[in-house]
Parts: C-alpha cells; sequence; structure tokens
C-alpha cells in the first residue's frame, strides 16, 4: 500500500466534493474513516495509524484555509462519537462526551485528529453540511438532512469503498412553489 497513493486519493475525492458542496466558512464536514478497509481488511479489525494520520492531514490542509470545520467519526465502539476542536464544539452547542479513541476503540482517523487538532473533545452528535464516507462507515446520521449523494472520480482509497455527501435546503411548498429566485414568474 502506498501511502502517497492514498494522500493523493483522498486530496483529489475531496476536492471534487468541495467542488459540488459549496461549503461555507464554519460548516462542518465529517469524516468517517475504516483504515482496515483501506487496507483490504475487515472494518475495525486492523486499525493503522499512518494511514490515518496521512487521510486526517491531507483533510485538515484542505478545510483549514476554508474555514471548515472537521469531524472525525468514531467507530460503533464509541458508539459513533465524534472528535473535533473544543471551540466548535462550545460555538455550536455540541454535548461533550467522556471518552478517549485508542487504537481499536475509536481507531486510527480519530486518535490522528487528536493529534492534529489544538483542542480536541468527542462530541456525542453533529449536524454536517458535507462528508466523506471512506470503508463504508455509515457518516449519514451525522449530515443535515436533505444529503444528496456526490459523484466523483475517486471510488476507492486503497481497497476501502468512498462515498461522498452534500446537503441543499429541504424543498417545500406545493404546485406553484418555484426553486429558482423569479418572483413575478418572468421566465
Amino acid at each position: 500500500m502506498d501511502i502517497e497513493e492514498i494522500r493523493l486519493l483522498t486530496k483529489k475525492g475531496l476536492s471534487e466534493l468541495l467542488e459540488q458542496a459549496h461549503l461555507e466558512p464554519d460548516d462542518l464536514f465529517v469524516l468517517g474513516l475504516s483504515t482496515s478497509e483501506v487496507q483490504g481488511k475487515m472494518i475495525g479489525k486492523h486499525s493503522n495509524i499512518e494511514i490515518g494520520r496521512t487521510i486526517v492531514k491531507t483533510i485538515i490542509e484542505t478545510l483549514k484555509p476554508l474555514g471548515v470545520h472537521l469531524a472525525v467519526q468514531g467507530c460503533e465502539h464509541l458508539n459513533r462519537a465524534l472528535v473535533v476542536e473544543k471551540a466548535v464544539a462550545k460555538a455550536k452547542g455540541l454535548e461533550i462526551v467522556s471518552v478517549f479513541p485508542q487504537i481499536n476503540a475509536g481507531g486510527a482517523g480519530q486518535i490522528a485528529a487528536f493529534e492534529n487538532f489544538t483542542d480536541p473533545v468527542e462530541v456525542e452528535h453533529v449536524v454536517a453540511n458535507a462528508g466523506m464516507d471512506i470503508g463504508d462507515t455509515f457518516i449519514g446520521m451525522h449530515v443535515k438532512f436533505v444529503q444528496v449523494p456526490v459523484r466523483t472520480s475517486v471510488k476507492e482509497i486503497g481497497q476501502a469503498h468512498v462515498t461522498y455527501l452534500r446537503t441543499r435546503p429541504k424543498y417545500i411548498g406545493g404546485p406553484r412553489a418555484k426553486y429558482e429566485w423569479d418572483p413575478f414568474n418572468e421566465k
């Protein structure tokens, strides 16, 4: 497994997602990551800290200049709690929980987030504006409704299946509702 290839695929897939997601400063981006799946092994059984560090650092380097905050989802042993910066948790009113990730409970992605964040904490739940799921970790519970799948050229990182989500506002209204600004029906 080539770490540089993992870094390049992560960056490429994320960049293609960001082109379609139209995130704004202070938005939340959720990462679900199974480093076991990246290696082609069963999820939760073969965490790899080097892969976790590479992917998390690559995502932070891309999101930080945009002012977008990263939340890294843990595994089922942590009830899918997420690592965020403490300042983000406080600003967004997120409930901080008492737990720390381990290599086989929380996983390599969460450990990498703890290593790379300024003041990391675990929170129970977030409502993110977009996300990247590497290894079918099911991030949908942490992404705002309405979710829209985003297709990119990067379908796998290592041997892990990758999916991408963005959100959009709900369409509401009856038969006269329009979804583009045109108050006088001139179009």
